[in-house]
């Protein structure tokens, strides 16, 4: 029985993949070999012995101490992309709201007063203070091409914009998913040079910080529009809102409200909406489930940030998942401590991703726990599982 504790509640949809006579899950569990959450910040939280993965439902994993997990070799899975279609939404309505001044416009209908012919004179005299601009013909510039980024430029497409895009890791698979109208920039500069809609679709990491800036603010076109549902923090605020005192920009559109921003008349902030939505909460909680799963009965690694992908089918036999820093002759002391106990290696798999290195192997004979105890002995070795 595997027992998975639970930080955040959790879609229903996404615990019915975990099966009640396998499983055991609840917000209070001791010796949990699982971990599922959501927002949970965990970097002060004392991790259990038995912890063996973490699955966050959602994107970003900045609540969580991936270094720290992955020092006692354990995955952390995400979803990426299970969210892209609630957040594209939020994006093209971003647009949107800026583009035709819907906040304001609504702000000023919400303060009239009167009777309603006086209410229709002040409408007519006042919506020429409001008077926007269509989308068609404009051009967006998407930074960021993952799941989400190629969900909104391909969208942005189908409303007759062009779409300038920069991702300079961008995957092969998200190449194919990426319309060919889409242009390439060649740097954030090149792209916010011809944009007149920037959208972020970056992680938070030391490169991506204050990606928007005074300097960068500078050489944007003018009364351009930012969007950013990413992470606080890529768009320096301070810059933001010079640029948009200044006649620089034209709006800035947020999901991270804060003192300085909440009340702009050209900034409109909302309360962290990007994800937030039934179907965006239920794709999550399945896929990071199924991810879970499939790690801890059959050791398969799939979205994981910090382990890499490694899927190897089970042709019978027992399996062993191996978890290790990268340093050289780790296979070599695996298979001479299996071959030692005169264990017959089957199949095996051995991947690395930056500092870990994960390894599965299927052999024909149970491995005894003593096997088991001199693996993990070797310097390195960072977690042992028999499966």
């Amino acid at each position: 029985m595997y027992k998975i504790l639970t930080l955040n509640n959790i879609s229903v949809k996404g615990l019915e993949k975990l099966p009640r006579e396998r499983y055991e899950v609840a917000s209070e569990i001791q010796h949990p070999d699982a971990i599922l959450l959501r927002s949970f910040k965990m970097h002060d939280m004392e991790l259990p012995e038995s912890l063996k993965a973490v699955g966050r439902a959602g994107a970003g994993v900045n609540n969580i101490p991936v270094d720290k997990m992955s020092a006692r070799g354990i995955p952390v899975f995400n979803a990426p992309g299970a969210n892209s279609n609630a957040v594209k939404e939020l994006v093209i309505a971003g647009m949107l709201m800026a583009c035709r001044n819907i906040c304001q416009s609504w702000q000023f209908a919400r303060e009239l007063e009167g009777e309603d012919a006086s209410i229709n004179r002040n409408v007519e005299a006042g919506k020429k203070k409001f008077v926007g601009f269509e989308l068609p013909g404009r051009t967006l510039g998407v930074i960021g091409l993952g799941a989400i980024g190629i969900r909104v430029a391909n969208a942005a497409l189908s409303l007759g914009m062009k779409v300038i895009g920069y991702d300079p890791q961008i995957t092969v698979q998200g190449a194919w998913q990426l319309s060919s109208s889409v242009q390439q920039a060649s740097s954030v500069e090149d792209l916010l040079s011809k944009s007149d809609f920037i959208s972020f679709h970056v992680p938070l990491v030391d490169a991506t910080r204050h990606l928007i800036n005074h300097d960068r603010l500078s050489i944007m076109k003018d009364n351009a529009v930012i969007l950013n549902f990413a992470r606080n923090g890529i768009v320096d605020d301070e810059a933001m809102v010079e640029a948009l005192d200044s006649g620089k920009a034209y709006a800035y559109i947020c999901d991270f409200p804060s003192n300085l921003l909440k009340d702009h008349p050209r900034v409109i902030t909302l309360p962290h909406l990007g994800a937030s939505t039934k179907e965006a909460e239920d794709n999550c909680a399945v896929m990071v489930a199924d991810q879970v799963r499939d790690y801890l009965e059959d050791g398969i690694i799939h979205n994981s940030v910090n382990f890499p992908e490694v899927e190897m089918p089970r042709v019978g036999g027992y399996r062993l998942a191996i978890a290790n820093s990268n340093m050289p002759n780790m296979l070599g002391q695996i298979s001479t401590t299996l071959a030692n106990a005169n264990l017959n290696i089957i199949d095996m798999i051995n991947k690395s991703k930056g500092d870990v290195a994960y390894t599965l192997v299927d052999v024909e004979a149970e491995v005894p726990q003593e096997v088991i105890e001199k693996i993990k002995e070797i310097d390195g070795v960072l977690l042992v599982r028999a499966l």
